[in-house]
């Protein structure tokens, strides 16, 4: 007995037709026209699309920065990126100061035990020594294949040209991705501090401090890194019309260079959100910073044409209105800050958030929700605006993410032997966006207000239901680590 799905509309990333699509155990088993449903369970998708489920491949959940920690972990995260249409995410595991690879790997998957979705791990470089070089290959068989380095955050992330360029080579020869975060932290450590030696203090002054001159650059200087390398290259968060422009020239000279943006670039300026009377500006702080209504015309271009290949969220929440922090006896007894204790002794208590910024926009910690939010409000700008195809929908949110980080067809497609993670996508219900509905943990929404055409109403995990409108069916533990591949396309 199997579960089938009738009279929907299919959507890959090449394909739009009417089928029925059964399910047996975790895979789909068969997709044609007027299957009989005797002895199966039937899901009626009369007027619903049937998409594969969206995989997110930029998060960071339960991360340590800023000064406090992610709001969202294995547990809140997943139900709220499953309420969101996202079935699978990649999650960054950050190299602990002194470390090893594997001693991240060991961190984060402790936090993985909550899973309630599939996910996977991308590996965060920040020291390299001859020991972590000769760790790198060894990460394939944890099924891990794709590494990321900072050209930002200096002196805290922040990594030279030459561990960049040395971890491309070793990269290279084992078919594995080197994804970077692209701005120029040298030059962004000089213009901080002297915006706030002129008193420029506001929210909005940070992307004063991160201008799109160096995106660009480091976009550039990465591409060419690649390109003298042979090694995969994938620029993450992409924003602006410089980085764009370094990634289409490398792109014409035939290197193996792939982007991504990420939800909030398409919606968020700095002269509507980031300079808000206030300090309510501090909600929109992120890495890079959002931009102009300029910047988001070529963004959309980009998605269109195919210079970039995905759209992810870099989903990183904090509340606006944190705690005040633990008792000066309490912090005085836990040096390191270990909110998680904190909170398991109060569940009242809430840890940090933006507000350690007042006064300092540097020390807003940076990142913004999106992951519930990612699927709707790009359907209904992109698709329901006239911008990108409901194909080329699926292929930017679920079929490209899964081909560039080694998921495919396991992931991202809907066909037989694929998993059956599967949207039921209403595109004629209209959701309101709000902080007071939203799964997310988290105080605030980026899209507070919005009114969005299409939405998943139904959301399957290896056929086993997770959403069933406003119900949650999901479990602690039921989420399975996706093992991935080395030697992806570029695309």
């Amino acid at each position: 007995m199997g579960t089938l799905f009738k009279n929907g509309t299919i959507i890959t990333a090449s394909d739009m037709f009417r089928a029925d699509l059964l399910v047996e155990g975790e895979i789909v088993t068969l997709i044609g026209r007027d299957l009989d449903p005797t002895g199966h369970t039937v899901v009626d998708c009369a007027g619903k699309y049937l998409m594969p489920g969206g995989i997110d491949v930029h998060t960071h959940l339960d991360l340590s920065f800023g000064g406090t920690y992610s709001n969202d972990d294995f547990n809140t995260g997943h139900k709220a990126a499953a309420f969101g249409g996202t079935t699978t995410h990649i999650d960054f595991v950050i190299q602990p100061p002194g470390g090893s690879l594997h001693d991240g790997l060991i961190e984060w998957r402790k936090k993985a035990t909550l899973a309630q979705i599939d996910y996977g791990f991308h590996l965060a470089v920040r020291e390299l020594n001859d020991a972590v070089l000769d760790e790198i290959p060894t990460l394939i068989d944890e099924g891990v294949t794709s590494l990321k380095l900072f050209m930002a955050y200096k002196n805290v992330f922040q990594v030279d040209d030459s561990t960049l360029f040395r971890t491309m080579r070793v990269a290279a020869k084992h078919g594995m991705i080197v994804m970077v975060h692209a701005e120029n932290g040298d030059v962004e450590a000089a213009l901080t501090p002297a915006l706030l030696a002129e008193g420029k203090t506001e929210p909005k002054w940070h992307a004063s401090s991160r201008p799109p001159e160096i995106e660009g650059e480091a976009t550039n200087r990465a591409v060419v890194m690649a390109g003298m390398t042979g090694c995969a290259l994938y620029v993450v968060h992409m924003t602006c019309e410089p980085a764009i422009a370094a990634l289409r020239r490398g792109r014409a000279l035939g290197y193996p260079v792939m982007g991504e943006t990420c939800c909030q670039y398409f919606f968020l300026t700095v002269d509507e959100h980031l300079a808000a009377p206030g300090f309510e500006g501090a909600k929109y702080v992120c890495s890079p910073p959002i931009r102009s209504k300029h910047d988001q015309e070529v963004l959309w271009g980009a998605v269109k044409d195919g210079t970039l290949a995905v759209v992810s969220t870099d989903h990183c929440d904090f509340w606006y209105e944190g705690g005040v922090g633990p008792t000066a006896e309490w912090a005085a007894a836990h040096p390191n800050g270990d909110w998680h204790a904190f909170e398991a002794q109060d569940p009242t208590y809430r840890r940090p958030g933006k507000e350690l910024g007042r006064g300092n926009f540097a020390k807003i910690p940076n990142g913004m929700p999106g992951l519930e939010d990612r699927m709707m409000v790009v359907w209904h700008a992109g698709v329901n605006g006239s911008r990108i195809s409901p194909q080329r929908f699926v292929e930017l949110h679920c079929t490209n993410p899964a081909k560039v980080f080694g998921m495919y067809p396991k992931k991202g497609t809907l066909a037989v032997g694929s998993d059956a993670d599967i949207v039921v996508w209403d595109p004629n219900k209209e959701h309101t966006i709000s902080a007071k509905t939203h799964h997310m943990h988290c105080d605030y929404n980026v899209y507070e207000g919005m009114t969005v055409r299409g939405v998943p109403v139904q959301v399957y995990q290896r056929g086993i239901r997770l959403v069933d409108g406003d119900q949650w069916l999901g479990k602690n533990g039921a989420g399975q680590f996706v093992r991935r591949s080395p030697g992806a396309p570029i695309l």
